[in-house]
C-alpha cells in the first residue's frame, strides 16, 4: 500500500498515539487544567449553537448561489451582451468544479496555518462580494468565467471550509447532527435563492441583480463570521510541533469501499436536478414556474433530510444510514418517478428523493468518524504510520472532491442518454417518455451508492 504524509506546521500536540475524535476535540491533552476548564461546552450551549447557526447560513449563501446558476444561465443565453455565447455553461461548471475539487487543498492549507484560518472567512466573503460586483461590469462571457466562476469559487472555499474545520471542535456526540444541519443550508439556499434571483433578473436585469446580491451577501455574511471561530484558540495550545496528516486513507481499501459508492451515487444524484423541469414540461405539460418547483421541492426536502440523517448517524452505524438513503432513493426513483402518471406523483417523488438521496452526504460524518478513530490493520502494521490517526477533515475534503467527479460527469452523460433515448413510446409511463434511461441510471447509481452496507456484511469493512 502506498501511503503519503504531509508534514504540517500546526499548533497541535505531538501525534504520538492514535486518539479518538472526542479526545482531539476536548483539548484536555494539550491545555493546562485552567484553560481546559474555561472552554465553552461541546455539543450544547450558546457558543456552539451560535456557531452552528452561522455555519448553516453561510453554507446557504455560499453554496446556494452556484446551485442557482441555471437561473443566470437562462438569462445570459437570451439577453445581450452574452446572448448565444458558448462559454456561458462554463461559468457554472468552473465554479462548482473549483468548490468541489479545491476542498482537500484548502483544508490542508488551514492545517498548515490554523491561526490564519480564523480570518480566512472574512477574506473569502470579500472575494465573493467583489467577484459578483465585478461581474456586473462584464461585457464578455470570459469576464464572467473569471469573476463569477473562478474568483467566487475561491472565495466560497475560503469562507466555507473553516466552518467544517471547526465543527469537530464544537460538536462531538452530536457531530453528525451538526454537520447535517450545516449542510441543510445548501438545500434551503437552493430552494429560496433561485426564486429571488429570478424575480430580480426579470425586474432589474443582471447588472443590478449582481450588485444587489453582492451587497446582500456582504450584509449577511460579515456579521455572521464573528461566530465562526474555533473552540480552542491556537494560541492556547501548548507548544508548537510538526503534525503529520496521514493521507494513506486515499488508497486504503476501507476508505475506497466508502468513496467509490459515494462517487457513483453522485453520478446519478444530480440528474433529477438537471432534467426534472424539462421532464415536467414535456411529459405533463407543466408551466415553467410549476416545472421549476420540482427543483425547489427537492432542495427543501433535502434540507430536512440532511438534518434527519445527521441525527441517525449519531445513533447508528454509518452503513445502516447509507442503506436507509439508498433504499429510499431506489424505491422513489423506480416506483414514483418511473411510474408517475401525473404531476402530483412527480412531486411526491421530489419529496422522497430530496429526503433520501439529498441526505446521502450527511452520512459522511459517520465515514469521517470511522476512518479517523479506527486505523486499519495495515496502518497498525506499518511502522511509518503506526499511531497516526487519519484526519477527519482531510477525509471530508477527499469525499467532497469525489462528489465533484459525479457532478462533472453527470451533465454530459445525461445529455447523451436523452439524445439517444431508448424505449421511447415502447415502455410504461416515465420509462417510455424519452427519459427512461435517466430514470434507470438514477436508480442504479442510488443502489450502488448503498454498497457499503453490503461490504460490511461481507466483512470487508
Amino acid at each position: 500500500m502506498v501511503s503519503t504524509s504531509i508534514e504540517l506546521q500546526s499548533a497541535q500536540a505531538p501525534v504520538d498515539e492514535v486518539r479518538s475524535p472526542e479526545e482531539l476535540a476536548s483539548g484536555h491533552d494539550t491545555l493546562n487544567p485552567n484553560q481546559a476548564s474555561s472552554l465553552p461546552p461541546v455539543d450544547y450551549g450558546k457558543d456552539a449553537y451560535l456557531f452552528l447557526g452561522a455555519a448553516f447560513l453561510i453554507d446557504c449563501f455560499v453554496w446556494g448561489f452556484p446551485f442557482s446558476f441555471g437561473i443566470f444561465q437562462d438569462y445570459y443565453l437570451t439577453h445581450e451582451p452574452f446572448e448565444g455565447s458558448g462559454q456561458i455553461a462554463t461559468i457554472g461548471t468552473t465554479s462548482m468544479g473549483i468548490m468541489y475539487f479545491g476542498n482537500p487543498f484548502v483544508m490542508a492549507l488551514w492545517r498548515f496555518f490554523p491561526k490564519q484560518c480564523r480570518y480566512a472567512p472574512f477574506a473569502g466573503a470579500l472575494a465573493m462580494c467583489g467577484s459578483l460586483a465585478a461581474s456586473s461590469f462584464s461585457h464578455q462571457a470570459t469576464h464572467l468565467v473569471v469573476s463569477q466562476g473562478v474568483v467566487y469559487a475561491i472565495g466560497g472555499l475560503l469562507c466555507f471550509c473553516p466552518c467544517v474545520l471547526y465543527v469537530e471542535e464544537w460538536f462531538v456526540e452530536r457531530r453528525g447532527l451538526a454537520l447535517g444541519t450545516m449542510w441543510a443550508g445548501t438545500g434551503v439556499g437552493g430552494c429560496t435563492i433561485p426564486l429571488l434571483l429570478e424575480f430580480l433578473l426579470g425586474r432589474y436585469g443582471f447588472r443590478t441583480t449582481l450588485r444587489l446580491w453582492s451587497g446582500l451577501l456582504f450584509a449577511v455574511t460579515i456579521p455572521l463570521l464573528y461566530f465562526v471561530k474555533p473552540r480552542v484558540k491556537p494560541s492556547q495550545v501548548r507548544g508548537q510541533s510538526v503534525r503529520k496528516i496521514n493521507l494513506g486513507f486515499v488508497l486504503n481499501s476501507k476508505f475506497l469501499l466508502y468513496q467509490l459508492p459515494s462517487m457513483i451515487q453522485a453520478l446519478g444524484f444530480f440528474i433529477p436536478s438537471i432534467w426534472l423541469p424539462s421532464y415536467a414540461r414535456t411529459v405533463f405539460h407543466a408551466s415553467s414556474k410549476v416545472a421549476a418547483l420540482t427543483i425547489v421541492t427537492i432542495n427543501l426536502a433535502s434540507a430536512a433530510g440532511n438534518i434527519a440523517m445527521g441525527f441517525l448517524v449519531d445513533r447508528f452505524h454509518v452503513t445502516t444510514c447509507i442503506l436507509v438513503s439508498s433504499v429510499g432513493t431506489v424505491v422513489g426513483t423506480f416506483l414514483l418517478w418511473g411510474l408517475a402518471h401525473n404531476l402530483a406523483v412527480l412531486f411526491v417523488f421530489c419529496i422522497m428523493y430530496g429526503l433520501f438521496a439529498g441526505s446521502f452526504s450527511a452520512t459522511w460524518a459517520g465515514v469521517m468518524s470511522e476512518m479517523a478513530s479506527r486505523p486499519t490493520l495495515s496502518d497498525r502494521a506499518d511502522p511509518a504510520h503506526r499511531g497516526v490517526a487519519f484526519d477527519p477533515i482531510m477525509i471530508f475534503g477527499v469525499l467532497e472532491a469525489g462528489r465533484g467527479i459525479g457532478n462533472l460527469v453527470s451533465g454530459p452523460l445525461s445529455e447523451v442518454l436523452v439524445q439517444n433515448s431508448l424505449w421511447k413510446d415502447q415502455a410504461l409511463a416515465g420509462y417510455g417518455s424519452g427519459y427512461g434511461t435517466l430514470i434507470v441510471l438514477t436508480g442504479i447509481t442510488g443502489f450502488v451508492g448503498g454498497g457499503s452496507f453490503f461490504y460490511r456484511r461481507l466483512g470487508w469493512l
